[in-house]
């Protein structure tokens, strides 16, 4: 995969006079994660009241075997959460409202995600996270912890695992591994083309996440910075022609539904990346019938 050369960027082609960017939210949750508040009428009367034209939910998926149950809804949660947001699609006729869901990525719940949420719900989309990865077959968390360099060799090659499934509609922030990241390393930088270099193969876009600029402030070794998004992360992906971004609010409350949204779309700009949200939603479907034989496997072993 050849990096490009960055161009410095004029204020015009900064401007969204120049770059139209609809208000089009595709990562919102509700208060069945236990980490969020609000229904899906408060996020939809939100959305109409900030000018949100789409709408999309994405709740943190119930998984078959319980696992994590601490930041999502229950299996017998799953069927009201599927028909309340596929009620809002006729409750709100001024608003494009999309069913999806959040999933861990991890190969024994993918015909779970085919089967029962793409199938038996009839969601809209899928998108694909890690909030925990496999190293030496142990699930770790990016909360509360550190990360080495293998680490992050280990976190990218999951996420470029889930890239290459075609099962998602887009990657969500998949800079997260910022939060236990302290100073940029080697292996920062190889996680990083890891990533990005699989989403340019799969075409599957990478989220710029505005909930990690409504986070704290932390001092790493070379400044104030967020946890995520990780500028240097977006720096690189920048080099990549062929690369899409969705940006997302990631609401977690109601008045968040477009959140500091455009402040992530400067951040996309500055850096020249190309921004789908316009078309994501034309897309989606298309993007969950993909097949894992249309993607190669990037991973930093090979």
């Amino acid at each position: 995969m050849t990096p490009r050369q960055i161009m410095p960027l004029t204020p015009s082609r900064m401007s969204t006079d120049d770059i139209i960017i609809s208000r089009k939210n595709y990562h919102t949750h509700t208060r069945l994660c236990k980490h969020a508040s609000g229904w899906i009428d408060d996020y939809c009367q939100a959305a109409l009241a900030q000018g949100v034209s789409v709408l999309g939910f994405s709740d943190h998926t119930p998984l078959p075997d319980g696992r994590w149950p601490s930041v999502r809804m229950t299996l017998e949660e799953l069927p009201g959460y599927a028909g309340a947001v596929h009620q809002a699609k006729t409750a709100y006729p001024g608003l494009t409202v999309l069913a999806g869901m959040e999933c861990e990525h991890a190969t024994e719940y993918l015909d779970y995600f085919r089967e029962t949420l793409l199938g038996q719900f009839e969601f809209d989309y899928l998108i694909g996270a890690l909030h925990s990865y496999l190293y030496r077959g142990e699930w770790v968390g990016l909360y509360g912890n550190t990360i080495t360099d293998d680490q992050l060799a280990a976190y990218a090659d999951h996420l470029a695992a889930a890239i290459n499934s075609g099962m998602y509609a887009f990657i969500a922030h998949p800079d997260l591994f910022g939060v236990p990241l302290r100073g940029w390393t080697p292996g920062a930088d190889a996680c990083s083309r890891t990533i990005v270099e699989a989403a340019v193969a799969c075409q599957v876009p990478l989220e710029i996440n505005a909930y990690g600029l409504r986070k704290k402030i932390i001092e790493d070794v070379d400044g104030c910075r967020h946890l995520y998004p990780l500028r240097r992360f977006w720096e690189i992906a920048a080099e990549y022609d062929g690369l899409q971004v969705v940006v997302n609010s990631d609401a977690h409350l109601p008045e968040d539904v477009w959140g500091n949204t455009d402040d992530a779309i400067s951040l996309a700009q500055e850096l020249n990346l190309h921004v789908v949200n316009d078309t994501l939603d034309e897309d989606i479907r298309i993007r969950n019938a993909r097949t894992t034989t249309d993607c190669i496997h990037f991973t930093q072993q090979e």
